[in-house]
């Protein structure tokens, strides 16, 4: 292990955050804590800067949340210059959701942060990063799989009270102009993309506008026709033509009846590993 690990804290409470950096110089005084952020957007900028060992990622922020701040780092990680980091969650959430995040072996600190609890932390994070090796094809492919299995935890315990419900028939979506609401069959979608405020709605002849986020939109679609292969993008499933990798080694798809490439993120690339 590095001796001087290094850390990011990503909260929006500035107290919360100073805090925290006050009990981790306590609980872990090799700690170097680089940079403290009040946003999932700068907590992406930053570790993409800094390469921190360690990310501190407070669940609710505004804009972008740690779980997307987590995704969006596990796809643009340079994995040749850094193995991905350990995760931490900090959640308000009551003491059943953090069962939960227990129960998947999510490391996670509730807040106000207890100094024992921090400890705890702190003693496993010290022997992940003894452990660590140089980054290869194996170590890159646990940590991203223990990372799917953080995040999709992560997200349904702070969805407990959004169960999936039945799946979607039609969607109602604007046109471009938004003077006009269609009934679109779910039949008919190949894909939703996330667009600022916006989710497009893609059939093989038209394009639709929905204001609902996806990630709310994602439990009311069967699982079994659609897919999310990107943090802003789910596909159908059956329209999936072919997936080959770009110059960069980047994962696309080609959808049957669509002309543009779609990204698979790095989280999601084992969905279309050979058989």
């Amino acid at each position: 292990m590095s001796m001087n690990p290094s850390a990011l804290i990503a909260e929006d409470e500035p107290l919360l955050a100073r805090a925290l950096e006050t009990e981790l110089a306590t609980a872990w005084p090799e700690l170097q804590v680089v940079a403290t952020v009040g946003d999932g957007l700068g907590a992406v900028r930053e570790a993409l800067r800094l390469l921190p060992q360690v990310l501190f990622l407070d669940i609710r922020m505004p804009g972008l949340d740690g779980l997307g701040a987590a995704a969006e780092l596990a796809d643009g990680w340079p994995i040749s210059e850094a193995p991905i980091p350990q995760l931490v969650f900090i959640t308000a959430y009551d003491e059943y959701a953090a069962r939960a995040f227990e129960t998947h072996a999510i490391d996670y600190l509730l807040k106000p942060v207890e100094p024992a609890r921090l400890r705890k932390t702190v003693l496993r994070l010290q022997q992940a990063l003894a452990k660590q090796t140089a980054p290869d094809a194996d170590a890159l492919e646990r940590a991203l799989s223990q990372w799917r299995h953080v995040l999709s935890a992560a997200d349904a315990s702070g969805n407990l009270t959004t169960p999936r419900v039945a799946p979607l028939k039609r969607i109602a979506a604007s046109d471009s102009g938004g003077s006009t609401v269609h009934m679109v069959p779910i039949d008919e979608v190949l894909y939703f993309e996330a667009a600022d405020k916006y989710v497009r709605v893609l059939t093989a002849t038209h394009e639709y506008l929905i204001r609902t986020p996806l990630k709310q939109l994602i439990p009311q679609l069967d699982p079994s026709l659609f897919w999310q292969v990107h943090r802003a993008v789910v596909v159908r499933t059956d329209a999936i033509d072919s997936a080959q990798r770009d110059d960069t080694g980047k994962l696309q798809l080609t959808l049957r009846g669509r002309p543009e490439r779609i990204p698979v993120s790095r989280l999601h690339a084992h969905l279309f590993r050979a058989m």
